[in-house]
């Protein structure tokens, strides 16, 4: 039982589990006989498998009903639908030289015999000494034999504080690297690395970790499966992680020359004999360097290049020197662009960005992109887009406030945070044109533009990163305006692909700097409204009644009765995830009374019946989980009637699913059939895998009761 209680909880990310969820809360009430709130943590999910195991022993009948549930809940809760996919590694560098200890370090920690001790390594140097090639190459030449379910790699980030992935984000990376729906991540960390920890423990994997920023960071991500090793990189040692260290240092002179050599071909190298020995002096053993230097080697005797201006006390630094060579033979317009674009650290950066700061179309910009791709001055992402090694862009950075100063540095950012925000705004009203919490595009020719709700959406979810990093750029220029707007053009991106631990503190952002500068406003209460949404994902109950709160005094405060309205009602969703289904069901009259506020000519009027719908529904679903299914039933089809006649596809499956689940509480697998019937074909033509797949579990849980 506290399995069951526990999978349910852990697999609400996605339809089937919200399901499950709801339908678990009013089964323990009824076994129970009062309110038994949901449970939030390990000790609470035992304590109601108690009041569940005491009531299933005494009545035959919740015995039954426990079972028939119980059977329709997989026990290894999210990630039920991973296939047993080989995660593979990214490619190696094709010239790969040296590094003969370290490997033979990690051969060492990874075929010794499973003791009960993790089998953790960690690969530590300066940036451009190749710790990620090092990773990369071993992980693909010598770990495949050891390691034959895969090799997991999962960048997480951590060129500083601010860029560095939290930990919960990072185990939904590795989550989804091992082949986890983005609907089936659980919402909480704690339920990640219970999921983590399953998938991993009867495999042999190599995890890599890169670019990794504490041991804080990395720690949830660490498991003591005897088949699993896990590589961190980083660029120093990280306290408090106890792992095998694999210091990796410069390049001796040898390997260097070798692996120019490798690259370049022994003429060349033998042809740049004289300027040969400043090369290696500039280059320091990093191999980042000396494959940037390779491409200009010739020319080295005729033009030696002084090094990286920098602080005069700084030891050289081999990846600034090697980016101050590539920047010196690029054309004026293409430098201009290698520096603005390093204002920020935009998570990648494709064309049509690059096009707003550089102040040119979208096609020059891209040959100007991979102009720098050449040089090395820019990395590609497996997406094909474009971004800075941490050491170039310091040195773009650097530069820019030097050759650009402070007129054309705030140019190119308030360039970037507009074409983000004309971006957002236009991708959010695609992906959501009904919705009145987005923000109107802005007046004049659109720069861009999406055709459908999908093409919105797909925007969205592929621009979160810049976008995120735009809000924070706004929030640095003092652009409060465009942060509230960035902000509410996020809400689709919630509301339709979630990612909302990503999300989160951007919106707790927004929402703060709404209520400093813009209190009481409809911004403020459609801000709040989102952060409630978030933390009722996240599972965070108390966050998210507050922020619901917040909410509905902002738009009380603005005049605004469809927000007070909506606000309300999303207080009662929140205690329906909690089962509090009084409380629920008094949240939704509330709602319909403010609506009723709303008369003929009022703002909001048009949308009065689809809203007093949809609250219909959510009433029937309070009176479903307080075991009053007759009048449950009146509410539902009342709200069927109007999605029916309005030929909503999507909220007409989900009242007939609510319908059924009702049929099924009292006892009528028989009358839930046809409902459930009805309701896949509703969602034939809406792609709604999720919620097809829990009316499948729901149907076969039909058939089996009929047949017993």
């Amino acid at each position: 039982m506290t399995a069951v209680l526990g999978a349910v909880g852990a697999g609400m990310a996605n339809e089937v589990g919200k399901r499950g969820l709801e339908t678990a809360g009013g089964l323990v009430r009824r076994i129970a006989g009062r309110e038994v709130t949901a449970p939030a943590n390990p000790d609470e999910v035992a304590a109601v498998a108690r009041i569940v195991y005491d009531g299933v022993h005494r009545d035959q009948a919740l015995a039954r009903a426990w079972n028939a549930f119980a059977r329709s809940v997989p026990l290894s809760g999210a990630g039920t639908s991973v296939a047993a996919a080989r995660p593979e590694p990214p490619p190696s560098v094709r010239f790969f030289t040296d590094r003969d200890d370290a490997m033979k370090t990690l051969d060492r920690e990874a075929s010794r015999a499973a003791d009960g001790r993790p089998r953790i390594a960690l690969v530590h140097g300066a940036p451009g000494m190749g710790t990620s090639a090092l990773a990369v190459h071993w992980g693909g030449k010598r770990a495949a034999k050891w390691f034959p379910d895969g090799h997991v790699h999962v960048d997480l980030r951590g060129f500083s504080a601010g860029t560095a992935l939290d930990g919960s984000t990072a185990l939904r990376a590795v989550l989804r690297k091992l082949g986890v729906p983005e609907e089936e991540v659980p919402p909480t960390a704690e339920d990640r690395v219970g999921l983590l920890r399953r998938l991993v423990a009867d495999r042999r994997l190599l995890m890599v970790l890169d670019h990794a920023y504490s041991a804080a960071q990395v720690r949830p991500l660490l498991t003591s499966a005897p088949g699993v090793f896990v590589l961190v990189v980083a660029a120093n040692v990280l306290p408090g992680l106890d792992a095998v260290r694999v210091p990796v240092g410069p390049l001796a002179k040898r390997d260097a020359v070798r692996l120019l050599t490798a690259i370049t071909g022994k003429e060349e190298v033998s042809r740049a004999r004289a300027a040969l020995p400043a090369v290696l002096a500039r280059c320091g053993g990093s191999p980042f360097a000396l494959r940037a230097a390779a491409l200009r080697l010739t020319d080295e005797a005729a033009a030696p290049v002084a090094p990286a201006q920098g602080p005069s006390d700084a030891a050289p630094e081999p990846v600034r020197t090697a980016a101050e060579d590539a920047y010196r033979s690029l054309d004026p317009a293409t430098a201009r662009l290698y520096r603005l674009m390093s204002l920020q650290p935009w998570p990648a950066i494709g064309p049509v960005a690059a096009s707003w700061i550089g102040e040119t179309d979208a096609a020059e910009a891209e040959r100007r992109l991979d102009q720098l791709l050449a040089v090395h001055l820019l990395e590609l992402t497996d997406g094909g887009r474009y971004f800075y090694r941490p050491g170039v862009r310091r040195h773009a950075e650097d530069t820019a406030h030097r050759e650009d100063r402070v007129a054309g540095c705030a140019g190119a950012v308030s360039r970037a945070v507009a074409g983000h925000l004309e971006l957002a705004v236009r991708a959010a009203n695609a992906a959501l044109p009904e919705s009145w919490r987005v923000p109107q595009p802005p007046t004049g020719p659109a720069r861009i533009s999406y055709a459908s709700r999908a093409e919105g959406i797909e925007a969205l979810v592929a621009e979160r990163g810049n976008l995120l990093q735009a809000v924070h750029a706004a929030q640095e220029f003092g652009d409060f305006t465009t942060v509230v707007r960035l902000g509410q053009a996020l809400w689709p991106l919630q509301l339709k692909a979630g990612h909302h631990d990503e999300l989160l503190p951007v919106i707790r952002l927004a929402a703060d700097t709404a209520d400093a500068h813009f209190p009481d406003t409809r911004a403020a209460g459609a801000l709040h409204a989102q952060l409630a949404h978030t933390f009722i994902e996240l599972a965070r109950y108390d966050e998210a009644a507050t922020a619901a709160r917040a909410s509905a005094a902002a738009e009380l405060a603005a005049g605004h009765a469809r927000g007070h309205a909506s606000a309300v009602e999303m207080l009662g969703l929140l205690r329906l995830r909690q089962w509090r289904y009084d409380e629920a069901y008094e949240c939704f009259d509330e709602a319909g009374r403010i609506y009723d506020t709303i008369g003929p000519g009022g703002e909001g009027e048009r949308d009065l019946p689809r809203a007093r719908a949809l609250l219909e529904r959510h009433r029937g679903r309070a009176l479903r989980g307080l075991g009053r299914r007759e009048e449950a039933r009146e509410r539902l089809n009342g709200a069927l009637r109007y999605f029916r006649d309005t030929r909503e596809a999507y909220n007409t499956a989900r009242t007939l699913t609510d319908l059924a689940e009702t049929g099924i509480d009292s006892g009528d697998p028989a009358g839930a059939l046809p409902l459930i019937d009805e309701a896949v074909t509703a969602l034939a033509a809406e792609g709604a895998s999720y919620h097809l797949a829990h009316l499948r579990s729901l149907r076969q849980s039909c058939l089996d009761q009929l047949d017993a």
